[in-house]
């Protein structure tokens, strides 16, 4: 067996881009150029600045990373995949289970698959919102980001002097 060379943080990234590629090969549709790209973004990104619990994927004070380029759709599910986030079902129940698994990732852009060509909300554990047509996902970070700053005038009892710090990181592409 061979050494792997080369530092871990160079090993993760060609991972992350290896999953892309493999995903849009598997799926023979789809474009592998964006998340080659910015997987090194990403795993900075996610190792460096988003605050998350993979055990709990709904916990209210964590950051939301929000993806707005469906050509780079393969790069959330290999960040969702690689960092173990779990699943919650439709009543926000954790269920311990991953939420996408490399069968998912091989089942890119395919009927009934948790990894759809766009990320969709409520579909896939991990996904925050469904970004839709080009730029929805930049106006809907913004208002992600503003809600937090309101959840004191909104929460009553012990609850209300809770500290949301949450921050909102989005990845988009224009036209």
């Amino acid at each position: 067996m061979t050494a792997l060379a080369g530092s871990i943080e160079d090993i993760s990234v060609n991972t992350i881009r290896t999953l892309c590629i493999d995903a849009v090969q598997q799926a023979n549709s789809g474009h592998p150029g964006t998340p080659m790209a910015m997987a090194p973004v990403m795993y900075t990104l996610w190792n460096e600045f988003l605050r998350f619990d993979p055990v709990d994927p709904i916990w209210p004070n964590r950051d939301r990373f929000v993806l707005s380029s469906g050509h780079a759709s393969t790069l959330l599910y290999s960040m969702l995949h690689l960092t173990k986030i779990t699943s919650v079902n439709e009543k926000y129940e954790r269920l311990g289970t991953p939420t996408v698994t490399l069968d998912d990732l091989k089942k890119f852009r395919q009927l009934d698959s948790k990894c759809p060509g766009h990320p969709e909300y409520h579909w896939t554990s991990g996904v925050e919102t469904t970004t839709g047509p080009l730029g929805q996902g930049i106006a809907t970070s913004v208002g992600l980001r503003s809600v937090p700053a309101g959840w004191p005038n909104i929460l009553t009892g012990p609850a209300s002097s809770c500290s949301i710090t949450a921050f909102t990181r989005c990845a988009a592409t224009a036209a």
